[in-house]
């Protein structure tokens, strides 16, 4: 007679998982501690510079945990990109597929099952490749990238990102011969 099988290994590790960082955060205090009894104005100096760092990124996290929030208003997304990504989407399918790419969150081993069904309803290859072009558009971590690097370059690059999302999926497109291009 076989026995109930128990999770408590995976109970185990997930709390495991959870304190995790909190046991990191008490390593990096320790380690804090130890370096102020042997170089008490190193320590100083790094934890000064710490904080103004933190100082200085506190609005650009602020726009990414509010983007993050509103991210999360939106979980029907994928009901609507299947419904309006057809075959004869035209200009709206590249519009749902690249928007839908930027906005879409998670690992993107989560999407395959998504996307496969998209493509058994008719979705191009090509939209399926802008979609996952468009990926690499993280917008949350935007405000951090214009803090590190400007505002100019973040959006050079976000827009150039959104093209070529464009261009690879019409690539693939084409590579893939699907017809409705």
């Amino acid at each position: 007679m076989s026995e109930p099988i128990s999770n408590a290994p995976a109970q185990s590790r997930a709390t495991s998982h959870r304190r995790g960082g909190w046991w990191f955060l008490l390593g990096v205090i320790l380690l804090y501690l130890l370096i102020a009894l042997f170089d008490a104005g190193y320590a100083t100096a790094s934890l000064r510079h710490f904080l103004k760092m933190g100082y200085a990124l506190l609005p650009a996290l602020i726009l990414v945990f509010l983007f993050l929030w509103l991210m999360n208003l939106g979980q029907g997304m994928n009901q609507r990109l299947a419904r309006a990504a057809d075959r004869d989407s035209g200009l709206r399918g590249w519009v749902i597929a690249v928007g839908g790419g930027i906005l879409s969150h998670g690992p993107v081993y989560a999407w395959y099952p998504l996307l496969r069904e998209l493509r058994k309803q008719g979705m191009r290859p090509a939209l399926i490749a802008a979609f996952l072009y468009a990926r690499s558009i993280k917008l949350p971590w935007l405000p951090v990238m214009a803090q590190y690097f400007g505002l100019g370059y973040m959006l050079i690059l976000t827009f150039y990102m959104a093209l070529f999302s464009v261009v690879n999926g019409w690539l693939v497109g084409r590579i893939m011969g699907s017809d409705h291009d």
